[in-house]
């Protein structure tokens, strides 16, 4: 397991490429979101390893009328994760503008559901071609993303698994999971297969680990005990703005007892 942290949330006072050296000479992998606009050069020369950026600029995966735009879009920031040696490409089910629907659906149909499991099938096949995993990223809809149909990560597991392409994972939040969902352990020992990720924030707030209800050592456990071997990443506000504070609680809450530990340099 290694442990990363999103750059877009921490050291938010400092230009992103020292956040993101902040973040590396920490011990930590990286993740970001929008690549656009960001000096690819200064990022790859900070050496640190980039575990995932967003992958489509527009479109919904589910809409037939702008599936395409999400598959264009997608293959025109492949270039940028091959360039930072990204390996994970974060999708939605549906178009974000400012994290809010970009048209808000409120009932999900068949047609969405056939629609989306096709076109993760196509980014799949565009993943394979160059090296690359689409993940999509469950979120929860009665608090940050109302409007987004086929979010919860029951939904999103679903369509992982019927696009059914080695190059399609699900990026699992479980910060957005305890709000829609509950039941954390178990969910991730059922999704374990199809998890490309693990993304952690704590409820309520979304700061890091151990200020809110969510036990994330146990969870931590519960992930170790099931043999996950891939990338935890806090996608988290630091509490009272103390961002050196939130990443040692992360460290803490993700430094599983007796046998396994995870090292400083962020690998169990």
């Amino acid at each position: 397991m290694r442990l990363a942290v999103c750059a877009e949330m921490v050291f938010t006072d400092l230009p992103f490429v020292e956040r993101v050296q902040r973040l590396h000479d920490a011990g930590f992998d990286v993740e970001m979101w929008d690549s656009r606009g960001k000096d690819l050069a200064a990022l790859k020369a900070t050496g640190a390893v980039f575990s995932s950026m967003t992958g489509y600029t527009s479109g919904s995966l589910v809409d037939p009328g702008t599936a395409d735009d999400v598959v264009r879009t997608a293959e025109s920031l492949i270039p940028t994760a091959l360039e930072l040696g990204v390996s994970r490409m974060v999708v939605h089910a549906a178009e974000l503008i400012n994290g809010q629907a970009a048209r808000p659906r409120y009932r999900s149909t068949g047609r969405m559901w056939s629609t989306g499991a096709r076109t993760l099938e196509r980014l799949g096949n565009l993943g394979a071609k160059y090296g690359v995993t689409f993940c999509l990223e469950n979120l929860n809809t009665i608090l940050d993303h109302p409007g987004i149909p086929l979010a919860r990560a029951k939904d999103t597991l679903a369509l992982v698994e019927a696009a059914g392409h080695p190059n399609v994972k699900l990026m699992l939040d479980l910060y957005h999971a305890q709000l829609g969902e509950g039941n954390l352990i178990e969910l991730v020992r059922t999704a374990l297969p199809h998890i490309g990720e693990v993304q952690v924030a704590d409820v309520p707030g979304r700061c890091e680990p151990g200020t809110g209800e969510i036990n994330y050592p146990a969870v931590a456990k519960a992930l170790a005990d099931a043999g996950y071997e891939g990338t935890v990443g806090m996608e988290a506000w630091a509490s009272g703005g103390d961002d050196e504070a939130a990443l040692a609680a992360f460290r803490t809450a993700f430094t599983v007892p007796a046998t396994t530990t995870f090292s400083t340099e962020g690998t169990l």
